[in-house]
């Protein structure tokens, strides 16, 4: 499938989750989660380990500070509310779906395919003036030296990217346009066309 499409298409479900509630989101979230640990796990689980943070600030700040029924009836002012801890349940598990599907992408499609897809969705825009190549082009250079300071122990130490020996003269970097097909753009289209009716339902 087309690199543009798999993109609007993770859109289109990032779109959808926000609107998922209860026991749908529940089961949303766990497969989600069982496909990502399966299929990428190294990447899931280093996502879900940065998140953790947030995780845990998401559930202070909904559990806590959320109006409602207090869960500890004899400790009412340092009980969380049942109100919050719906909602930080609610919000952690869009979040979590969300990370397994970014694990999903970035173990499934290479740089210069997420860059591509990239690319194939800014083109429209090339009729507002957008550049959408340079764009393309400049994502690339980045996510490849990202990628190999990462690789090379660099990652942390931000002194490497001054150095004159990292740049990137005499690379050639090449953008590539992928054909579309039938599907790629079907399906798409189907997705959009659910989301939209969903949303005004």
């Amino acid at each position: 499938m087309h690199s543009g499409s798999i993109l609007f298409l993770w859109a289109v479900a990032a779109l959808f989750v926000q609107q998922a509630e209860s026991w749908g989101l529940a089961a949303l979230t766990a497969i989600s989660l069982v496909v990502a640990l399966v299929c990428t796990r190294v990447q899931c689980v280093r996502l879900l380990a940065r998140i953790r943070v947030l995780l845990l600030a998401i559930l202070v700040l909904f559990a806590w500070f959320t109006p409602g029924e207090a869960v500890f009836m004899d400790f009412p002012r340092a009980s969380p509310s049942r109100e919050g801890l719906l909602l930080a349940l609610t919000h952690g598990a869009r979040l979590v779906a969300l990370v397994c599907w970014v694990a999903l992408l970035l173990g499934r499609m290479s740089t210069d395919r997420l860059v591509n897809g990239l690319y194939a969705l800014f083109r429209p825009c090339r009729a507002f003036g957008l550049p959408a190549e340079r764009i393309a082009l400049r994502l690339l250079l980045v996510l490849r030296h990202a990628s190999a300071a990462r690789n090379d122990g660099h990652w942390k130490d931000w002194r490497v990217w001054l150095n004159p020996s990292s740049t990137t003269d005499g690379e050639t970097v090449q953008l590539i346009r992928e054909r579309l097909g039938f599907k790629d753009v079907a399906l798409p289209a189907v997705a959009g066309i659910f989301l939209a009716l969903w949303w005004l339902r």
